[in-house]
């Protein structure tokens, strides 16, 4: 074989390996962690604490469709879809689940107890049985606890100085979210320390948020407190709606009510929860065990008051509660 025939042979032959280099480190590199994000909520309403979950993946570091992919899977306020997206997630697996509300965390729970989770949810997550306790987890599960489920007492007490002269105050709750009972409980054991009466109304869609206003005008009550709830909160534009129509002074848990026209919220900050929620699922995906990651509670509480809507109802905010509140919408 002549010199010249080898060099070309050589030449064929490094161009060839050349051209499957690529390909090779290519299949080198490692996969994209998966999140699998757990919601019993719908994407759009959610959005806010969507964004700011996604804030909070990228002081981790994190950012989506660059080095890390999030599987979706949201409930649309269906509480009892979650079993079986959650093992979805599961089956598809998934480096950590992100289990947004009290109602997916249990779910994710429940269906795994090896993958990682991070939570975030409205109750203490030790008397829901996620964790051993706040500062050392123990298990698969950590996240924030933004305490909206425990404030009743405090937010009837801001209802009376609006309305010092109401008597029965409606509690509309969801009946299938897993805080109702203790969300109850709470607000009827203030109730009876300020001698309210309370009618407790449920609905978990939008035809019975429409029937429960209906009840609490027929009964005459005075004014409403809204429970924490996912399915509540993705409706919040109808809720306010219907508060404004039948003039009843309304109180919410989070400030995205007033925001959308509701009257006043007293509650944690939930986009700063989701924010703390993001950079824990960050955390687990650089190698962080939940069992070692004490459970975040959220401290900043805020009263935001929407005046327009107040000036709607023919209501007048007393100047001591407006001077207390964070944030007054004019």
């Amino acid at each position: 074989m002549s010199a010249r025939l080898k060099r070309r042979e050589f030449i064929t032959l490094l161009g060839g390996a050349a051209a499957t280099w690529p390909l090779a480190a290519r299949a080198q590199q490692p996969a994209m962690p998966v999140i699998g994000f757990l919601s019993s909520a719908s994407p759009g309403p959610y959005q806010p604490f969507l964004s700011a979950f996604h804030a909070g993946l990228k002081e981790s570091g994190y950012i989506e469709g660059h080095n890390v992919t999030i599987e979706y899977r949201w409930a649309q306020g269906e509480y009892a879809r979650l079993p079986k997206m959650a093992d979805d997630l599961i089956r598809l697996r998934v480096s950590v689940i992100a289990a947004a509300g009290t109602p997916a965390a249990l779910a994710g729970q429940a269906a795994t107890a090896s993958i990682p989770i991070a939570f975030v949810v409205v109750d203490d997550p030790a008397k829901l049985g996620l964790v051993n306790s706040l500062s050392r987890p123990g298990g698969n599960a950590t996240g924030v606890n933004f305490f909206v489920a425990e404030l009743g007492s405090k937010q009837l007490g801001l209802l009376h100085e609006v309305i010092p002269a109401a008597v029965r105050v409606g509690l509309l709750v969801n009946p299938t979210a897993p805080t109702t009972e203790l969300v109850t409980r709470d607000v009827m054991t203030a109730a009876a320390a300020m001698r309210l009466q309370i009618e407790v109304v449920e609905a978990k869609n939008s035809p019975e948020i429409e029937a429960a206003f209906v009840t609490l005008v027929r009964n005459r009550a005075d004014a409403l407190l809204v429970g924490p709830d996912a399915v509540l909160l993705s409706r919040r534009l109808q809720l306010v709606i219907l508060a404004a129509r039948h003039a009843i002074p309304t109180l919410y848990n989070v400030r995205e009510y007033p925001e959308a026209g509701g009257l006043m919220s007293y509650g944690t900050l939930q986009t700063e929860a989701y924010r703390q929620f993001g950079v824990y699922t960050g955390k687990i995906l650089k190698g962080a065990k939940p069992a070692d990651l004490p459970v975040i509670q959220s401290s900043r509480f805020e009263l935001v008051i929407n005046l327009p809507t107040a000036r709607a109802i023919g209501l007048a905010i007393p100047a001591t509660l407006l001077a207390r509140a964070d944030e007054v919408i004019e």
